[in-house]
């Protein structure tokens, strides 16, 4: 009796190993596959460099002039009238870097033509019997400009794809006096000089405020205004043709400033190599075994 028994308990243990092995091996296949190893960061190619162009037009002007006469003293009364200066075209390039999403900055160079400037110099001089007459001298002469700045600017937020900012400069302006030319009217009548070409080098500041536009991704339109300060404007000595006495007077146009309207494009050289799309994570599908 004790036998049998021990057979019948042997016989259900082998029945329950051949029915639970194969689960085992189910319960196995329900546990999914580890997930891929991420893929490492894209890859930014040209940081935030970019390439900047630009043109327009300002409004030019100089706050007064200072004449000079080499060992004389300037006539009685001598005043200066009629300042004017013509509207200056310019056009410029540079290269500059976005430091995030706010400040940026640039290094540009542009040269600055068409400033035609002009004025009237009105003094007293001895006539007859030494009573003064007025004399005149019409003077006029032609300013060019070469500028290198460095500039930084703030951006102040995007609204509706449009972003304002503000700016602000300093640098060198490499100024060209050429063709001036002092032609004498009243009782100078008949005088004429002329003063050879005059180089100066000064301080330029500026300050700036506009509005950017993402054309694309990687182009950018700017709009904008700019204060310019270009420090002073010297002119050559003039030397006279006809009155050996007159000659040698030089002048110099103080704060030499200009209002500017400008449109820029700029060129963004950063670019990011994206990374492959990977699509998402599915773990195997279930497979009964029995």
């Amino acid at each position: 009796m004790r036998r049998s028994k021990l057979n019948a308990l042997a016989r259900s243990f082998t029945l329950l190993a051949s029915v639970g092995a194969p689960c085992l091996g189910y319960a196995a296949d329900l546990l999914p596959p580890l997930p891929p190893e991420p893929l490492p960061p894209p890859v930014e190619i040209g940081g935030g460099w970019y390439l900047r162009g630009d043109v327009g037009v300002g409004a030019a002007s100089y706050e007064k002039v200072v004449t000079t006469v080499p060992g004389k003293s300037l006539p009685p009364d001598y005043e200066i009238h009629q300042k004017s200066m013509g509207d200056q075209f310019f056009a410029g390039g540079g290269v500059g870097y976005q430091f995030n999403g706010f400040l940026r900055g640039d290094i540009t160079g542009e040269y600055r033509g068409g400033g035609r400037f002009s004025f009237v110099e009105k003094f007293d001089l001895p006539y007859g019997n030494g009573v003064p007459a007025k004399g005149l001298d019409f003077d006029q002469g032609h300013l060019s400009t070469v500028v290198a700045m460095a500039n930084g600017y703030v951006d102040l937020g995007t609204w509706y794809g449009v972003t304002p900012f503000l700016g602000a400069g300093v640098g060198s302006a490499f100024h060209t006096v050429s063709g001036f030319n002092d032609t004498g009217a009243g009782s100078a009548a008949g005088g004429f000089g002329i003063a050879a070409t005059k180089r100066t080098t000064n301080l330029a500041w500026a300050a700036m405020a506009g509005l950017g536009y993402s054309v694309t991704p990687n182009l950018k339109l700017e709009v904008g205004y700019r204060y310019m300060n270009l420090g002073h404007v010297g002119t050559g000595a003039v030397t006279c043709f006809n009155d050996p006495g007159c000659g040698g007077a030089s002048y110099k146009l103080k704060e030499v400033t200009s209002h500017d309207v400008r449109i820029g494009m700029r060129w963004m050289l950063g670019g990011v190599v994206a990374a492959p799309v990977i699509a998402d994570y599915q773990p195997e599908p279930i497979i009964r075994k029995y």
